[in-house]
């Protein structure tokens, strides 16, 4: 179809399980989902995470993993294609959010210089598809002062919003995110991370089982809640700051959850801790939905916690009376919400238009976002 706009999200999250393909048309101000695409990193997973933290011989290390991701980025897009009998020269251009694998946004009193980096050479991913690639979204609004996260919210907006209906989006990947919608004509989104998502529970699951993740919850869901291990998470110094803000793994990763066991000592069930990390991720979610400035009607989730039902079932008893549901009630379903919003930045980088929200990341202004990499 000639009138048609066609742009392809490439996003690997925090978690490191998986690059997701999507393919959407993106005319006429529509955010139409056509096709999808998801492949597993798990031989990556572990090399990324070890350059989340300072190491040895990270420059070479790093080095590589950017070529082999960007090829394996590339070989999303080109087998999506395949699938879909697709020519690249129908596909206007890709958005590639990149592998994060350093997130240090500004801090009060912290004199260092604030900078994040995603990695998956945009160069290889132009070169091997043949599409235009737009990619390294984040560090403009790092450098307009800004956290640099999360940049979904104005997608949130022009995809999800309702005129009268003030609504919150819940993205819970590895870290968990939300996108305050008030519907108002006047309010501009708000968002921020909340805390973590599924990461700390899926550290766990694998360190104690050899399983990625916990199935529906089924593993949590077995163990109690440990109170005082829960109230001790939830004094973590971020989450009594105030937005804007984001975190990654820097701060929520297993030496973290180490450090906080220090006290607690060996005797707990394993479970139980799973439990009480599906509780500390609930609570700092609905908390932070609780702290909105107005109130809020309708909650929709995305992101892979989406699938997580046991922690399902705990935001939506937290956030009573408030309707939850997932975005595929709006039309996109929750796994490819983040791939949908990465094809939007790409168009809004290529017609000149912001890609950040100010209210949201704290830039001193709105700003076009991402580098171009032609085909």
């Amino acid at each position: 179809m000639p009138d048609r706009e066609l742009y392809i999200g490439l996003m690997s999250g925090t978690s490191a399980d998986s690059i997701d393909a999507v393919l959407a048309d993106l005319s006429d101000g529509q955010h139409r989902l056509l096709a999808t695409f998801s492949c597993e990193i798990a031989d990556l997973k572990n090399d990324i995470h070890e350059l989340a933290t300072p190491g040895p011989n990270e420059i070479s290390r790093m080095g590589q993993l950017d070529r082999e991701l960007g090829i394996r980025f590339a070989n999303a897009v080109n087998t999506l294609l395949h699938r879909e009998s697709i020519n690249s020269s129908q596909v206007i251009a890709v958005g590639s959010h990149g592998q994060t694998i350093r997130h240090l946004p500004p801090e009060r009193g912290n004199n260092i210089h604030p900078f994040t980096l995603q990695i998956g050479d945009p160069n290889t991913i132009a070169h091997l598809t043949g599409i235009t690639t737009v990619a390294d979204f984040r560090r403009r609004d790092i450098a307009l002062g800004g956290q640099g996260a999360p940049l979904t919210p104005l997608f949130h907006r022009a995809a999800f919003e309702k005129p009268g209906t003030p609504r919150v989006i819940i993205n819970i990947g590895g870290i968990a995110n939300i996108t305050l919608l008030y519907g108002d004509g006047v309010s501009s989104p708000l968002g921020y991370d909340t805390g973590p998502g599924n990461g700390l529970m899926d550290s766990w699951i694998l360190q104690c089982l050899g399983e990625a993740y916990d199935d529906n919850g089924q593993w949590a869901s077995e163990g109690r809640v440990i109170h005082p291990l829960l109230e001790q998470f939830l004094k973590t110094p971020y989450l009594l700051k105030s937005p804007p803000k984001s975190t990654g793994r820097e701060l929520f990763n297993p030496k973290w959850l180490s450090q906080q066991l220090i006290r607690f000592g060996d005797s707990m069930e394993p479970a139980d801790l799973q439990a009480t990390l599906l509780e500390f991720t609930a609570q700092t979610i609905s908390a932070s939905v609780r702290k909105s400035h107005k109130p809020i009607a309708e909650a929709y989730l995305c992101g892979g916690g989406a699938n997580n039902g046991a922690l399902v079932s705990r935001i939506s008893a937290l956030l009573e009376p408030i309707q939850v549901s997932t975005t595929e009630a709006l039309g996109i379903l929750p796994g490819w919400v983040e791939g949908m919003a990465f094809a939007w930045l790409a168009q809004q980088t290529l017609a000149g238009k912001p890609g950040n929200e100010p209210t949201v990341t704290g830039a001193s202004t709105a700003s076009v976002l991402g580098a171009i990499h032609p085909a």
